[in-house]
């Protein structure tokens, strides 16, 4: 513990280790979420992966903790990350409170679900793992209820073991919505196999473990199939017609948006969020935001 602590104060000094040591006892929120906290208090969620320690009580969104309801899709009933999750009501988001409805199903086929049936929905470090994001917004879109909140927390590539990977352009997502792209989609392996920081993937050992689980993709999910910036989040968010109200990022890796599904005949305002100085490249702490143009 000793050797912890003077390990920690000669590489951050005593200014960073006490910022460490306060990050610990209070965590970071998002300074937005006192704006939309009754929101999730008085409706009903759906949350596509997880469930997500980044909702849970001390996450950066702790939306468990106030949400009345929160129903659940996962893609498989045993997953590397949940372990085994059983159809029904057996979503538990938080101790103490009534379960919510827990769903197999792909993030981007919830045809078990109505229009309109949430008004909330809630992904975090899911939607990099979707060979289509566009067609998995799109269903999360059509189940939100008009002036729903849909809240995206999405890993930026340089805290991640993609640092190495070109971010995705958004043409590139496009293309893959017109395509009608599977999750059987192997397109990125061969970058993958090559650019992927194994050092900070503990879960993937060597390299030849690594590139035999990639191989069976389809069954686990382990591939970031799309590498994001801030830019690129943003401009996904834009270009599905979504009113961006926050964009915050969080160390070491997390890009926070909330947005509000307007209707059909509203045009979403997004630019203070896609150019000028107050973008959130300009202050980013990702070192690649402050430099991409």
């Amino acid at each position: 513990m000793i050797k912890s602590v003077y390990a920690k104060l000669k590489s951050e000094g005593i200014s960073g280790f006490l910022q460490t040591v306060y990050r610990r006892i209070v965590p970071h929120r998002l300074e937005y979420f006192s704006n939309c906290k009754s929101f999730f208090q008085a409706g009903v969620g759906l949350e596509v992966g997880g469930a997500s320690k980044i909702f849970g009580r001390r996450g950066i969104i702790p939306v468990y903790s106030v949400a009345s309801k929160i129903d659940n899709v996962n893609f498989a009933s045993n997953t590397v990350w949940e372990g085994t999750i059983y159809e029904g009501n057996s979503f538990i988001f938080n101790e103490g409170k009534a379960s919510g409805r827990q769903y197999i199903g792909e993030a981007g086929n919830l045809e078990f679900i109505g229009n309109s049936s949430y008004d909330f929905v809630l992904s975090s470090h899911c939607i990099e793992h979707l060979a289509n994001p566009i067609q998995g917004l799109s269903e999360w879109i059509r189940v939100l209820r008009q002036d729903g909140l849909l809240v995206l927390v999405i890993p930026h590539k340089d805290g991640t073991f993609d640092h190495r990977r070109p971010v995705t352009s958004l043409e590139h997502l496009i293309q893959d919505f017109d395509n009608q792209v599977d999750e059987g989609d192997m397109t990125h392996l061969e970058e993958i196999l090559r650019l992927h920081d194994i050092s900070r993937d503990p879960g993937a050992g060597d390299f030849q473990s690594f590139q035999e689980r990639s191989k069976r993709n389809k069954e686990n999910r382990c591939l970031h199939q799309h590498v994001f910036d801030t830019r690129l989040a943003i401009e996904m968010v834009n270009h599905m017609g979504l009113q961006i109200l926050a964009v915050e990022l969080f160390p070491p890796c997390h890009i926070a948006i909330v947005s509000r599904k307007i209707s059909p005949d509203q045009t979403a305002t997004n630019e203070k969020y896609k150019s000028g100085e107050k973008a959130p490249y300009s202050l980013s702490p990702f070192p690649s935001d402050r430099t991409t143009k």
